[in-house]
């Protein structure tokens, strides 16, 4: 018996889509170069890999070499070792609704542990009922948790201690507490949004179009104060324990721009995270995975467009030719140049001065007459004669031997640690040009540099700077790449198949 007329017709449409998938899948395969090995790029060079090589109608992309100046994985991500012990250096918390992180962990199998596991940077739980923390004005605490139990003390206090420190908090701050924790939750529930299936989320070229479809772009034009102010938190709470937390985690004052403070707030709530052995390892995990070419201690110099493609000179004397090229890493202390010039917003970083001492605190600094009174975590108020932001207890080996890490926005001098600390056996210093300096109103620099294939990750961070929003735009931007490599249309959609998608898309939350 003859086929039907819909059969043949049907035959036809599969053919003709067979057809099309090897014509895609037999192109030449696209030479990608990505410059930053932390976090974005990493991640991009995963987005590329997984969205085109599981796809039935688009070529894999799996020529990827990234470029890393230093002679280690992980950018901004980096760890140090104190006395035999490793510390996160930089990026140290993660949140538990950062869900890029959480697969990506998931993915490689890393361990992690939470801001209450023993040995955390008790700076991960900063407004957490569990920590002992207190505000200092430069001359004494104005305000403090409880201190933790002893070990004489009864099953019974033990248990009701975080209930007890939850009672002090609310005694000092009253009902603004929930009205802060509204605030973190609404910007988090627009946060998820770019988690949505790619049917519902579009491909953005720009952070404003990013921000404004999942209603987060008005943030960036008001100041974090403002923000608090209409939605009715006390003066107190915002110049003390707001005041504190983002002086810890963006070492600036409330009058950071709204999305920033509330990223800020939203690092010091509970359940966060890191990779266990640091968190450096999520970037050098996926690398591997993706089996990108790595070329550690080589910084790119100089990139051209030539002919329809980038040529890339390297610190080495090497160049590179390729189809797209992705920054992953700011440019706005970069000494590269690139041709034909590109036209970016000028911005500043805010550089972060990371102070590491072993050693023993000075009550008499504080105002206290023996170290055991000093909170395991210091923060400080916006006040211009303090000359740190934080303080806080990486590790206790005795009542006479610790581990500290300290923020400042300078670097501390021998003479004032000496006068902080009572004891100081070691002392490592780190200056990280650590994320961008926030003011509203923002403005972005665009994801496509040139109009053509060079691609700017980090243009995100100037709505905020985290492990997560730099995975978020770097899976933005891979989804960019693959739609403007597969059709002209800058709009044209991402299509994967069921298979990748599944597992990628619907996470738990």
């Amino acid at each position: 018996m003859g086929l039907s007329r819909t059969a043949l017709l049907l035959l036809a449409v599969a053919a003709l889509s067979l057809l099309s998938a090897d014509a895609a899948l037999s192109a030449p395969a696209t030479k990608v170069c990505v410059l930053g090995s932390g976090i974005g790029g990493s991640s991009v060079a995963h987005f590329l890999k997984q969205y085109t090589c599981e796809s039935v109608t688009t070529p894999c992309i799996d020529n990827i070499r990234i470029f890393e100046r230093r002679e280690k994985v992980g950018g901004r991500m980096a760890t140090v070792t104190i006395g035999g012990d490793t510390f996160e250096a930089g990026a140290s918390i993660i949140h538990p609704k950062n869900l890029h992180a959480v697969r990506f962990a998931r993915l490689l199998n890393l361990n992690t542990k939470t801001g209450d596991d023993s040995d955390s940077d008790p700076k991960s739980n900063v407004s957490s009922s569990s920590s002992w923390f207190g505000i200092w004005d430069g001359s004494v605490f104005v305000f403090q948790t409880l201190p933790p139990p002893s070990p004489s003390s009864s099953a019974i206090y033990r248990k009701m201690y975080p209930l007890l420190n939850s009672l002090v908090l609310a005694w000092r701050y009253g009902f603004s507490l929930l009205r802060m924790d509204r605030f973190v939750k609404e910007m988090i529930e627009r946060f998820i949004l770019y988690y949505n299936d790619f049917e519902s989320r579009p491909v953005f070229e720009t952070v404003e179009e990013m921000l404004k479809w999942s209603g987060l772009y008005g943030l960036t034009h008001r100041t974090l104060q403002e923000e608090l102010a209409d939605a009715g938190l006390s003066s107190r709470l915002v110049s003390e324990l707001v005041t504190v937390i983002t002086r810890i985690n963006y070492g600036q004052s409330v009058s950071i721009s709204g999305l920033a403070g509330a990223v800020s707030l939203a690092g010091s709530d509970s359940g966060l995270w890191s990779v266990e052995g640091g968190n450096w390892q999520l970037a050098a995990g996926l690398i591997s995975h993706t089996n990108a070419t790595l070329h550690l201690h080589e910084g790119i110099d100089s990139i051209s467009y030539v002919g329809g493609y980038y040529v890339l000179n390297s610190t080495k004397g090497n160049s590179y030719a390729c189809d797209v090229t992705v920054i992953a890493t700011p440019l706005d202390e970069l000494n590269m140049t690139i041709s034909p010039p590109i036209s970016v917003p000028g911005r500043s970083l805010q550089h972060t001065f990371t102070t590491f001492v072993r050693g023993l605190l000075n009550p008499k600094y504080f105002g206290l007459n023996s170290a055991s009174e000093i909170p395991d975590l210091v923060g400080t108020l916006e006040l211009p004669d303090i000359p740190f932001s934080c303080i806080s207890v990486l590790k206790k080996y005795s009542e006479e031997d610790m581990t500290y890490k300290m923020f400042s926005r300078a670097q501390l001098a021998d003479v004032l640690l000496d006068q902080i600390f009572s004891k100081r056996k070691e002392t490592v210093r780190i200056n990280w040009p650590a994320y961008p300096h926030y003011e509203a109103p923002e403005v972005f620099a665009p994801i496509v540099l040139d109009g053509l294939h060079l691609y700017y990750i980090n243009s995100f961070e100037s709505a905020a700077s985290t492990i997560e929003t730099s995975a978020v735009a770097a899976e933005n931007v891979a989804r960019l790449i693959i739609s403007r490599i597969s059709s002209p249309s800058a709009n044209a959609p991402l299509i994967i198949s069921p298979h990748s998608a599944e597992g990628i898309l619907h996470t738990d939350l």
